[in-house]
């Protein structure tokens, strides 16, 4: 990457007073520029804590509206205000009203790929890595879960005691990983320890060693004594996985497990953003006020990978 494009980020970042976020999907080059590399929930705890007058965020749009709605008195831009999310698509309010009458008393928690309209209609917010605890942590035996049916499978697996009501959402990424690429996968690497996200089917996080959310994945291989892992989520993450195991080898589960939309944003799109301050992403106050109740429920249960 040429230093003047660099340069000139790094200028307009001391200007603007910025500071760049960066999902473990994005592309190597925008993870190389962020200030901070992280998943869901980590970028929502990272942007409530920033000093910064202005967030640079390289993810997809939701993550921006949870940026925005959890610093409201920060500017928050997007390098490419497309890069949306197919989920969080599935799902709105229409379709939750709906749920919610057929429903009735039924706590809602809502996964963090939704907009910030869902997660206003929303009692509580998870990420994949603290689903688990945030069903666990209602008293009601009956939870309607949303918008991700395969996260809501997986999690129903894990609490029994609780009747999971799900929507026909999901990852398209991770919905087209298949048992067969796992068995591929396991013979080509014989030795390696397989690593799947929540949001696969529960056919594949059947075949898996470990099912993790991607910040689980980072954990993970850093305490383990494994030297190869098949990586079962977006590929983007193992830029993140072998910059920080270098003497570990990490292999795809299948080729095809990439996100368009995470691979939309560039330097250079970085740089113009910062430029022309013009893409910024703003929720209306009153939506923002209920969706920042269902975060904060989330972040006081925390992570739990």
């Amino acid at each position: 990457m040429a230093g003047s494009l660099i340069e000139k980020i790094q200028e307009l970042k001391k200007e603007r007073r910025a500071v760049i976020l960066a999902h473990n999907y994005q592309r190597p080059e925008v993870q190389d520029i962020a200030d901070y590399v992280g998943d869901s929930l980590g970028l929502s705890v990272a942007a409530a804590q920033m000093k910064a007058k202005v967030i640079v965020f390289c993810g997809v749009h939701f993550m921006a509206e949870t940026a925005a709605v959890i610093s409201p008195d920060k500017t928050v831009i997007m390098p490419d205000v497309n890069a949306g999310c197919p989920m969080a698509d599935m799902i709105n309010v229409e379709k939750l009203k709906k749920i919610k009458s057929e429903h009735p008393g039924a706590p809602v928690v809502c996964y963090v790929n939704t907009t910030a309209e869902i997660k206003a209609e929303s009692d509580i917010c998870c990420t994949s890595a603290n689903a688990v605890a945030v069903v666990r942590s209602l008293p009601d035996k009956e939870v309607i879960f949303i918008p991700d049916k395969f996260l809501g499978l997986y999690t129903q697996s894990q609490l029994p005691d609780k009747k999971l009501i799900l929507h026909e959402g999901y990852c398209p990424t991770h919905a087209f990983i298949f048992p067969e690429h796992i068995k591929q996968a396991r013979q080509a690497h014989p030795d390696a320890l397989v690593l799947v996200h929540p949001e696969c089917r529960p056919e594949v996080t059947a075949l898996a060693d470990a099912v993790l959310s991607t910040g689980g994945m980072l954990k993970f291989v850093k305490r383990s004594e494994a030297a190869e892992f098949i990586i079962g989520t977006e590929a983007g993450i193992i830029y993140s996985l072998q910059k920080q195991n270098p003497e570990k080898s990490f292999y795809p589960v299948s080729e095809k497990a990439v996100c368009p939309n995470m691979k939309i944003t560039t330097p250079e799109k970085i740089l113009w953003s910062l430029e022309d301050m013009k893409t910024k992403v703003e929720v209306p106050a009153e939506i923002a006020g209920k969706a920042r109740r269902a975060i904060e429920r989330m972040l006081a249960i925390g992570r739990q990978d």
